[in-house]
């Protein structure tokens, strides 16, 4: 779904993006994973008051989708088209994507501003014309040097291969124009040291920085073996070079050449989202670009890792693309959205197994959150009729909870908000969570309910008060990643009609203790994380 930016007086937006991926295929967990992350994170940004800008997109031009296309036996425009509209718009709605925009590399307000881009670096001296033999690989849109390469075993002995795909590459020797990148080789590490946190994860930004040590070559910025792609402007024997076309999309996304306005409220953006293995382009030659055209570059590049099924990194061309939808379709959109960032470190590999899932939905999010919010729900409607009570005899017990909750809205902002740490946030919220199970345990308000003193109503009201007032500010906190579950849990404790909207709650504001008013009705809604059904079959 999209959204619009949280309007916040003046200032730069804060500006994600994804990767913008290819359309050869329908979008695997890889592929969602990503944008999940990136969705979490504006979210969040906005549920802290600011004004927000988050792009998702299409790469839709290269030989690679040209020859999909060819085997399917339609355009490359049609088939583009099929595969935006039938498989990535449909997913990012079943994943409650709150994107602001969604570009397409074959739109006009793109294809235009390219070439203009280009055409500038061609003016300005940056890009020349010449000729260049080497190991290609398709899948890659990228020329390979012979050290990456790997020997091929099998049905593909004595080829070469891509390290990435495993498939063998291709020679091209082709007339090319070329762009200046083996000047900014000490430009680009000055900024790397100048600004540390521009590459995450730090193994990362290592390798970034050992590769441009190396020295750098010019890069072939065109091509003339095929005509699916932006024409070179003074040039249209030409196409040009893919990755040059992608890169730009942060630019012509958010106004560049056409809204300056917008431009200069949105770009450059403060957190590229990609995966480490397009690293390269996204922290080398699009900075590069950037320098050349005297534009300024993007806060940070964070490169998450690979999805691994069975120790490959999960991918169409690998076929181990599994669909979001099978996972969904078993444990609800939330728990996926929360399953991924929670189970895997961003910025490391990490693996996925349908057992994984089971364990940590049924323990964390069934037993230890739903269970909760069932049981508080459940006895404010046992002893006090539905109606919030006022908590009248605070104690020590009650400290540690406030002080508990204290400490993880500030870990859970510093880590979600600033470090791109999900994994340790959403471990914060719950850490949190569990310690309010853990003071319902020993407070045993099943007790105190029988004493009938003024005394033991008041120990009684509170406990229930401090229960619901924790998960009131558990459903802010998990908004960002569970949307739809934090809004019921919300609607439950009936902060909806007492203090409005979940979305338009802070998060710094979470740990403001006695948010929720006595008096809410609070109801047991549908329970939010059912037992799951027996895994289907294949």
């Amino acid at each position: 779904m999209a959204a619009t930016g949280t309007e916040k007086q003046g200032g730069k937006a804060f500006y994600v993006s994804t990767p913008i991926y290819y359309v050869n295929d329908a979008p695997h967990l890889g592929h969602a994973y990503t944008t999940v992350a990136g969705d979490v994170l504006t979210r969040w940004h906005r549920q802290r008051g600011e004004k927000v800008w988050y792009l998702t997109g299409t790469d839709e031009h290269g030989q690679k989708i040209m020859r999909t296309a060819e085997a399917n036996g339609v355009s490359p425009q049609q088939w583009a088209d099929k595969l935006v509209t039938e498989a990535w718009k449909p997913l990012w709605e079943h994943l409650e994507i709150a994107n602001d925009d969604f570009i397409r590399t074959t739109q006009k307000r793109h294809t235009d501003r390219v070439q203009e881009f280009v055409q500038d670096l061609y003016d300005k001296g940056e890009i020349y014309k010449g000729g260049y033999e080497g190991p290609y690989c398709v899948g890659c849109e990228e020329y390979k040097l012979p050290g990456e390469l790997l020997d091929g075993e099998g049905e593909y002995a004595g080829q070469k291969l891509c390290p990435i795909h495993k498939k063998p590459v291709e020679i091209l020797a082709e007339e090319n124009y070329f762009f200046k990148l083996s000047e900014y080789g000490e430009k680009l590490l000055a900024h790397y040291e100048a600004n540390p946190g521009f590459i995450q994860p730090e193994s990362a930004r290592n390798e970034v920085v050992n590769f441009v040590r190396q020295g750098l070559q010019d890069l072939s910025i065109s091509r003339s073996t095929f005509d699916w792609g932006i024409p070179i402007p003074w040039d249209d024997k030409h196409v040009i070079y893919v990755w040059v076309d992608a890169l730009l999309n942060y630019a012509t996304a958010v106004g560049y050449n056409e809204n300056q306005e917008k431009f200069e409220a949105t770009f450059p953006a403060d957190v590229h989202l990609v995966g480490k293995d397009i690293l390269r382009f996204h922290a080398v030659i699009w900075p590069a670009m950037l320098m050349a055209q005297g534009l300024p570059l993007p806060g940070k590049v964070a490169a998450n890792g690979w999805l691994m099924v069975g120790g490959e990194k999960m991918s169409k061309s690998n076929l181990t693309g599994i669909k979001p939808q099978d996972l969904t379709s078993h444990f609800g959109v939330d728990a996926y959205r929360w399953y991924f960032l929670r189970a895997i470190a961003f910025g490391q590999d990490g693996s996925f197994s349908w057992e994984d899932f089971s364990a940590r939905y049924t323990s964390e999010l069934a037993n230890d959150y739903g269970n909760l919010a069932s049981r508080v729900a459940a006895m404010v409607g046992k002893y006090f009729g539905g109606t919030l009570p006022e908590s009248a005899a605070d104690g020590e017990a009650e400290k540690a909870i406030h002080d508990g909750l204290a400490k993880a809205v500030a870990e859970a902002d510093r880590k979600i908000g600033e470090e791109l740490d999900f994994q340790g946030g959403i471990l914060a919220v719950f850490d949190f969570v569990k310690q309010v199970n853990g003071y319902i345990t020993e407070q045993e308000p099943w007790k105190v309910a029988k004493d009938t003193s003024e005394e033991g109503k008041a120990r009684l009201a509170t406990i229930l008060y401090t229960a619901a007032e924790s998960l009131r500010a558990v459903a802010v906190l998990l908004n960002p990643v569970m949307p739809e579950t934090s809004q019921k849990l919300w609607d439950s404790l009936g902060a909806e009609a007492s203090l409005g909207g979940l979305a338009d709650q802070k998060v710094q504001e979470a740990a403001d203790w006695g948010r929720l008013p006595a008096g809410s009705t609070v109801t047991k809604g549908a329970v939010l994380f059912p037992r799951l059904e027996e895994k289907p079959t294949a």
